[in-house]
């Protein structure tokens, strides 16, 4: 589907001004949307991320984009900011009824900031842009479910953790089993599950979470840092994790959890072709179930691993990861530390930031990123002039994608 040529005509003359009030438009669609709907914000929405406003300007960056892209057609960046969404709804069991939900929100939002400028036309050009949008998420979705073998927003499930285990001393990992003793639904390596807890104040909060063993091994494990609240570099408070933090002094071996089926479309190619598996932080736990995987198959592959951190203390899966390397004789690994502390620098194990500017680099590699935002944008770019190409790069974000709408 596309937008008709009448539509697409007043798109084109409308989209500066609305792209220059989508700032305005956006906060206020969410504070129309919550006081009609408050258990939106209380137990589906990241409390967090409506604080500092994260998930507003993913959302805006994604209207825009999508506008855009009905002018200048890109399928490829269309394709790549459509499922990334879509995966995301899918983990939370969205459903289509609530799309009719935002739309009368968001629509009210529009023509409060812009007013007079919303004639008639404007509004019926923006609602295509709109129901283009929400109706190619909604099968998008429709297709998740159905390959995921459950009912349309049917993706809740309580299992129970098997193992509770320290990565690092802010850092733990949990197993998790079915209730039953029967194997949990495969997944593909870098996929994710969500992650719901009722908080002590009422609310339904859910996170996600990475995959973080290998899809064979019938259980699901993921890890969790403990986020405690700082200040960002404008001097705002960033708050604390409040569902990682709430799991890490909370769930332990025995307890019920209630996660959803796994999603995610940061998996890893079938093509034959050198792998490149770069993270910073806690962005490592989707590398370490792709190297999982790759050691039990036997992946012959030509893959380079690249962590960086604070500290080696800081390093969450460190032994696992140089033991999962040390399983793949084709796989070697890099990684960088703010602080080595006593330790001395080595030829594989630096002091400061991730710099790939020596590192052996085949054009035709698939590099997958995770990590802070900027961490991978400056990756992306030395990968881009080491002449792998933009498609070849893919990533995960923690949290609303305020990256892919921009042309990531």
């Amino acid at each position: 589907m596309t937008l008709s040529p009448e539509s697409k005509e007043v798109i084109a003359a409308t989209l500066p001004a609305v792209g220059a009030a989508i700032g305005d438009i956006t906060p206020l669609f969410y504070k129309k949307m919550f006081a009609a709907h408050p258990e939106l914000e209380r137990d589906l929405f990241n409390r967090g991320n409506q604080k500092q406003g994260e998930q507003q300007k993913a959302l805006a960056g994604s209207i825009a984009a999508f506008a855009t892209l009905q002018l200048d057609p890109d399928p490829a960046r269309v394709e790549a900011i459509l499922s990334r969404i879509a995966h995301k709804h899918a983990s939370l069991g969205i459903k289509p009824d609530e799309y009719w939900i935002v739309h009368e929100h968001l629509f009210a939002a529009i023509v409060e900031v812009l007013g007079a400028a919303v004639t008639p036309e404007v509004a019926k050009a923006w609602d295509e842009v709109y129901w283009l949008m929400a109706n190619t998420l909604i099968s998008l979705e429709a297709d998740l479910y159905k390959a995921a073998g459950v009912e349309v927003g049917d993706v809740w499930r309580t299992v129970r953790v098997a193992e509770r285990v320290y990565q690092s001393a802010d850092t733990v990992s949990f197993v998790l089993t079915s209730l039953d003793g029967a194997p949990l639904p495969t997944f593909r390596p870098g996929q994710y599950l969500s992650v719901g807890v009722k908080l002590p104040d009422g609310a339904r909060q859910i996170r996600q979470y990475s995959l973080s063993n290998a899809p064979s091994q019938g259980d699901w494990r993921i890890t969790v840092k403990s986020v405690a609240a700082s200040a960002a570099p404008d001097g705002t408070v960033i708050p604390a994790g409040e569902v990682s933090n709430f799991l890490f002094q909370n769930l332990f071996e025995g307890d019920e959890l209630q996660v959803t089926m796994p999603f995610g479309d940061l998996v890893l190619t079938d093509e034959d072709a050198p792998l490149f598996l770069a993270s910073a932080g806690i962005g490592c736990t989707p590398m370490i179930g792709m190297l999982s995987h790759l050691a039990e198959v036997g992946d012959q592959r030509p893959i380079s691993v690249l962590h960086a951190d604070r500290s080696v203390a800081n390093h969450a899966h460190r032994h696992e990861l140089s033991t999962l390397v040390g399983q793949i004789p084709s796989a070697d690994v890099y990684r960088w530390y703010e602080d080595l502390g006593a330790r001395q620098p080595l030829e594989t194990i630096r002091v400061g930031r991730a710099d790939i500017t020596d590192l052996p680099l085949d054009p035709k590699t698939h590099a997958y990123l995770c990590g802070p935002l900027p961490f991978m944008m400056s990756l992306r770019e030395a990968l881009i002039e080491r002449n792998v190409p933009a498609a070849n790069i893919h990533y995960e974000v923690f949290g609303p994608d305020s990256w892919a709408p921009a042309g990531a």
